[in-house]
Parts: structure tokens; C-alpha cells; sequence
């Protein structure tokens, strides 16, 4: 499950991976990529997110299962947990947890549902390389590139606008908005004794390096893992994440 303004296309590297062992389904949120816009946007939030994801697996007859979750995807895991008992067989938190820093999300509500268009993938590149410098400070304009075109989609005008429809930010601008100020400690204490990997930025403005040390400790099989030289979040592409996700995936049940 993908970040607040991200889609499908954030696993692009790592799915094939995973699928090589097990089965893997990647959803896209309400009003992100190829699912539909919502027609009342204050359905953006993740609570809703949490329904729909419970509708999907239910409709495909899915009783248990482990969840990768960026971001928002790992808010969404962790009320999964709270509010699927037992369903849950083990959770990679990517770069989020139940303290987030107030800094880091007031640069999110920033930027989200803001922006225009740009005319070429280059352009819209380096856009996005202004936007995020201190996130991929080690990136080059090929890397740009690559991101860029897992979170942009080109129009039928031709034009390029991010892939996500601009209203995902109306809850964000109401007071607590998009359920701020909820404590989900109860939430993650909810995955229990299941494999855990929380993966920080070493750069992040969002899970502190704190807040992670102190994930690592409050469940008995959760793992703290921090990617050198990114911010949040980490795009799983990086080699370090992938050996620990790898080691993640030996510690799920068989079946």
C-alpha cells in the first residue's frame, strides 16, 4: 500500500521480488493512479482507506495476510491490525509509525493538491527534484526521472500533472483533519507478537530516530532498519531494504 500522494507504481522494483515467494496484490487508494476519484473528497481519509482495503480482500477471499505499507500505507496497516484481529500475519512499516513529526507533515500539507502541469518528463523532473532535494539528496537526473514517472501521469493534452486527484488534500485542511491528533500506539501494539520491520529514512522529517528505537522495543518481533542517505520515504529500491525485507519475507508463516 502506497504513500498519500503515491500509487501502484511506488513497487514496481520490489513486487516482482516479492512475488517470486509469495502471492502479492498492490492497491492503489481511492482517487490515486487507475482507482476512481471519490465523489465526496472528505472520504479521503484513512479510515475509509481501512474499508476499502477490507472490502478488496474480502472480495477476494483473502483471510490472512502480510502488509508493505509506505507512509499512509502503514497508518492503514496498523488500523488494519486494530480493527482485523488475527488477520495480520506481519507488517513492513516503511518510513511511519505511531509518533510523526509535525514538521514533516506540515511540509506534506504544503505541497499536496498543489502544483500545475509541466510540458515534457524532463521538466516535470526537475520540478519534482526542487521539491524533493533533501528527500533523494544523492539523486541524479535519471533517478529524478524514474520517481518522477511512478508519481506523474502524462494527460491527454499532453501535458504532465501528478497521478492523484487534488482533493485527497481537503481533509488536511480542516482541523485535525485526516484524524490528526489520534494516539495509534494502540494500533500498532495491535500487530502483537507478528514479524514487524520498521524502515526509517536516515534522513526522515517524519518517523524521528527516536520514535523508531522505540517501535523497535514495544513488540516483541519488530525490527528497526535505517536507509542511509534518503529521507521519507525510503522507495524500498535501495539494496539495505531489500535485505531486510528479504529476511522479513523467511520470517512469515509458510502458508
Amino acid at each position: 500500500m502506497p504513500g498519500l500522494a503515491r500509487n501502484a507504481r511506488d513497487f514496481e522494483g520490489l513486487a516482482p521480488v516479492m512475488a517470486a515467494k509469495r502471492r502479492v496484490i498492490v492497491a492503489e487508494f481511492r482517487g490515486r493512479g487507475e482507482s476512481a476519484y471519490a465523489k465526496d473528497p472528505m472520504t479521503y481519509v484513512p479510515l475509509t482507506y481501512v474499508q476499502d482495503i477490507v472490502a478488496l480482500l474480502d472480495e477476494m477471499k483473502i483471510k490472512r495476510f502480510a502488509t508493505v505499507g509506505t507512509s499512509l500505507g502503514g497508518l492503514v496497516s496498523m488500523l488494519l491490525a486494530a480493527t482485523q484481529p488475527g488477520r495480520i500475519v506481519g507488517a513492513v512499516l516503511n518510513d511511519v509509525g505511531p509518533e510523526l513529526e509535525a514538521a514533516g507533515l506540515e511540509r506534506i500539507r504544503d505541497y499536496i493538491g498543489a502544483g500545475g502541469s509541466q510540458p515534457t518528463w524532463i521538466h516535470a523532473a526537475r520540478a519534482y527534484a526542487d521539491l524533493n532535494a533533501a528527500v533523494y539528496p544523492g539523486y541524479d537526473i535519471h533517478d529524478w526521472l524514474r520517481i518522477t514517472k511512478r508519481t506523474h501521469r502524462l494527460t491527454q493534452e499532453g501535458r504532465i500533472v501528478t497521478d492523484y486527484d487534488k482533493q485527497i488534500a481537503a481533509p488536511l485542511r480542516v482541523p485535525n483533519g485526516g484524524d490528526a491528533g489520534v494516539d495509534l500506539w494502540p494500533a500498532y501494539r495491535a500487530l502483537g507478537d507478528v514479524p514487524v520491520l520498521v524502515l526509517r529514512g536516515a534522513l526522515s522529517d517524519i518517523l524521528s530516530g527516536a520514535a523508531g528505537k522505540k517501535m523497535a522495543k514495544a513488540l516483541p518481533n519488530a525490527r528497526l532498519v535505517e536507509i542511509p542517505g534518503v529521507g521519507h520515504a525510503p522507495t524500498m529500491d535501495e539494496a539495505k531494504a531489500r535485505t531486510a525485507i528479504g529476511a522479513w519475507i523467511a520470517e512469515l508463516p509458510a502458508a
